[in-house]
């Protein structure tokens, strides 16, 4: 994107009120794995909201820290839907979803280890060379920590990304729930991010574990942002200057407008950069 702006994630319940959205600078994201195809509506609908609109890819199942390289058959899918939409950015996340040749529907954490970060740089460099781009690499939210721990975290995604060449993609909520879950300051993280490094950013709601209430919250993706949220989101924004904001909602979809004012928040944000927080 050439002016920063604020984007949606794009649901297909929303396709005709995207394509028709007027607000300034809106952009649209989409799951990489659901438009992975040769052809068909879904695909059919993107290429129209992006003859319209900046787009996003942001992917779910490279599975950048597993035991092998990315699948070959599905790099190769994702490298002919990044020719057919040009997107603006393509992004993944830091976790494993392959294992010995299982796959598992989940995006799984990694001790952060030296043996880790070696793989998954170069399963990243494996990725930016098929692409001919670089990608941005997302934080995750954290529910455990590993003994096998040899460095925190944005030490660990900051030598990935000085190594690899790729950008960071830092999602606001999942430092939230993870600072919460594991009994960190999320400002410690927000305030030791290199903004070099951050090519976007990404907005979303959380939950509260049934049994566990408040002490372990889950990033779920079905609720507006969280106050906390927001301030950590004000806060980065007057550290690092604007950067493309995602908002994120995967389910209990709400109506497009609801969504749309809360991409007009982090809009605000952007265009009307805040004071800078203590």
């Amino acid at each position: 994107m050439t002016t920063v702006t604020a984007g949606l994630g794009l649901k297909p319940q929303h396709f005709e009120d995207a394509e028709r959205c007027a607000a300034p600078g809106v952009w649209f994201e989409v799951h990489t794995e659901n438009y992975t195809v040769d052809g068909g509506p879904r695909l059919a609908w993107l290429e129209r909201i992006r003859a319209r609109h900046p787009v996003s890819l942001h992917g779910v199942a490279l599975s950048l820290a597993a035991d092998a390289p990315p699948d070959e058959f599905h790099l190769d899918r994702l490298a002919a839907l990044v020719e057919r939409i040009e997107p603006v950015l393509v992004s993944e996340h830091v976790a494993w979803s392959a294992w010995r040749g299982a796959y598992r529907p989940d995006l799984l954490p990694v001790p952060r280890t030296a043996s880790v970060r070696r793989r998954v740089i170069d399963n990243i460099q494996r990725v930016q060379d098929r692409l001919k781009r670089r990608i941005a690499l997302e934080n995750p939210s954290h529910y455990l920590a590993f003994d096998e721990h040899t460095c925190g975290e944005v030490e660990f995604l900051v030598e990935i990304a000085r190594r690899s060449g790729c950008a960071l993609l830092l999602d606001v909520n999942n430092v939230h729930v993870s600072a919460n879950n594991l009994h960190y300051r999320a400002y410690d993280v927000i305030d030791a991010v290199p903004a070099d490094l951050v090519a976007e950013i990404h907005l979303a709601g959380h939950g509260e574990d049934p049994m566990l209430g408040a002490a372990l919250l889950i990033d779920t993706h079905d609720a507006p942002i969280a106050p906390a949220v927001w301030a950590l989101y004000e806060r980065l924004v007057a550290r690092i200057g604007p950067r493309p904001t995602l908002i994120e909602r995967d389910d209990s979809i709400p109506p497009f407008e609801e969504l749309l004012r809360e991409r007009d928040r982090a809009h605000a944000q952007l265009v009307e950069p805040i004071t800078e927080a203590a």
